[in-house]
């Protein structure tokens, strides 16, 4: 081993050892003496002063863009007698448009003593509500003994709005006289016993919900109660209610329900009988273009605890936009009130017998347009019609017809078509074409087979309107008072009426019926009146 080996290994025994040795006693390590050592530094905190605005009023700069200049060319629209409202916000409610000449009288005579009143007033009105006022009075003597009639009334109804319902009331006061001129005209009656008067009394009331886009439950509840009185020992009171319903499902499919009823009393003679019926009928609306239609289970109580099904079934399907094809079934039930009876028969006896009729009805019908003026319809139907009220008078004094109810079936054709052009003129026709069979009787008494109507309109000149009308009954048959059957000659009643504004206030009318005075008897024994001819003015106000 060489010096300068060894040296360095001493070296490092020697190092190592003394660090062992310090490790093994602290208490014999070298500490330094005690010291502090302070830091001095002078700072003073500065905010930088921000530099002070110099306020120097003046104008803003002047803008020197060009606003646009447009304007709208309203459109041009054409108008004829309907002058539309103004549009308004929805908040304002609703506006009514005020007629020029809310009132009107009009007054006229003429040949077989015509006395001719018509007035109405509509000028009481308010923001939310409106009234109007209808009375009217004609009377005519015809040139067979005994042969008058007159008729007067008054209608006076009135509607109420507020924000939930619109509400309508009615009050119908009328007086309906007519003379017991047929059967044997050799034969004396008492004079008291020739004069026959319907007095009718009639209160309404029914309400209605308002209706928009969001409304989902409709309804439209009505009550209303009448007094019906004959001069001679007869009288009736009714009390009707009605309460439809309809619950919006969704945009295509509704849910239809309704609650009818009628509760009468029928009294001659100091005898009451009872004439009641209280009906149920909910169903389904379904409107969705091409397919609408609605099925209808009516479940109706009747006379004599008598239960009756009342379907209304239509199905209809759209063609394109110019043709309907629909088919349905269809059945009403008809209480056959005296009130009823005498407004389709005057001549008929207060003694008659009671009952309800059944009428069902399936058919399909057809409607549609060709071009911008002419619409058509025709309808096929076939008809079980039970206690049907059918009239003779045959027995007695031959002056008063009695009831005889029939079931017999039916088969019809109905059609109706009518040409338009703006309101410059129009021509229309209806015709309905009945085969009857089935019944007990021969025929269907004093039933027409055969009805056409048809009526014109033109405005030849300015402030003048001309009308027609033409009327056509035909297949009646009836028994002579031989029992005979008999059957009545076609009637044919033609008439019109024209009417020329003087001034707007102002005008003078024209009117005639049975223009060809023809003799012709609607109820067997019961000539007509022949040729009448009226006329007289009108006042506005």
């Amino acid at each position: 081993m060489s010096v300068k080996t060894f040296f360095i290994l001493s070296v490092s025994l020697i190092v190592a050892y003394s660090a062992r040795a310090q490790r093994a006693t602290p208490g014999n390590d070298t500490v330094l003496k005690g010291s502090s050592i302070e830091v001095i530094q002078a700072y003073k905190p500065q905010i930088k002063q921000a530099p002070k605005p110099e306020w120097i009023p003046q104008l803003p700069p002047s803008d020197t863009t060009h606003p646009p200049f447009n304007y709208d060319v309203p459109q041009q629209t054409l108008y004829y007698t309907y002058s539309s409202l103004p549009l308004r916000p929805l908040a304002l409610g609703k506006e009514q448009a005020r007629p020029p000449f809310p009132n009107y009288i009009k007054l006229g005579g003429g040949n077989l003593s015509t006395l001719f009143l018509d007035a109405g007033v509509g000028g009481i009105s308010g923001k939310n509500y409106e009234t109007d006022i209808h009375l009217h009075h004609i009377s005519q003597q015809g040139k067979i003994v005994n042969q008058q009639s007159a008729l007067s009334g008054i209608e006076a109804e009135g509607m109420f709005h507020n924000n939930q319902s619109d509400w309508h009331t009615a009050i119908i006061a009328e007086r309906n006289q007519y003379n017991y001129y047929g059967g044997d005209q050799s034969a004396y009656f008492l004079p008291d016993s020739i004069k026959q008067v319907y007095t009718t009394i009639r209160a309404v009331v029914d309400m209605k919900n308002k209706q928009d886009s969001n409304t989902v439950l409709n309804y439209h509840p009505a009550i209303n109660a009448s007094f019906y009185n004959a001069r001679l020992n007869a009288s009736e009171i009714t009390i009707g209610l009605s309460a439809p319903v309809t619950y919006k499902i969704d945009s295509n499919l509704d849910f239809q329900g309704a609650l009818t009823g009628a509760f009468t009393s029928y009294n001659v003679n100091s005898v009451a009988t009872n004439n009641n019926f209280i009906e149920l009928q909910p169903g389904i609306n379904l409107h969705k273009d091409p397919l609408n239609g609605h099925a209808l289970f009516g479940f109706a109580l009747g006379k004599g605890s008598n239960i009756y099904f009342l379907p209304d079934i239509l199905i209809a399907y759209n063609i394109g936009a110019k043709f309907t094809v629909s088919g349905g079934w269809q059945a009403l039930l008809r209480q056959n009130t005296y009130e009823q009876l005498t407004t389709e028969n005057p001549y008929l006896s207060g003694s008659y017998t009671v009952m309800q009729s059944k009428t069902q009805e399936a058919f399909i019908n057809l409607t549609g347009n060709s071009g911008d003026h002419l619409s058509f319809s025709g309808r096929i139907s076939w008809w079980n019609l039970n206690s049907l009220p059918t009239f003779l008078n045959d027995i007695g004094d031959h002056r008063q017809f009695y009831v005889d109810y029939q079931d017999v079936k039916a088969i019809s054709f109905k059609t109706a078509a009518r040409y338009q052009v703006a309101n410059t003129w129009s021509l229309g026709v209806t015709g309905d074409f009945y085969s009857f069979s089935g019944g007990a009787e021969k025929y269907v008494w004093q039933q027409p087979a055969t009805k056409i109507k048809g009526d014109f309109m033109v405005i030849p000149v300015h402030k003048l309107t001309v009308t027609a009308y033409l009327a056509l009954l035909g297949g009646i048959y009836s028994k002579d008072f031989n029992h005979n059957v008999v059957k009545l000659n076609m009637i044919a009643d033609i008439g019109g009426n024209a009417e020329y504004q003087i001034i707007p206030r102002l005008s003078a009318f024209a009117q005639v019926n049975n223009l060809f005075n023809d003799k012709y008897q609607r109820w067997y024994s019961y000539q007509v009146y022949g040729l009448n001819i009226y006329g007289g003015i009108r006042l506005k106000f």
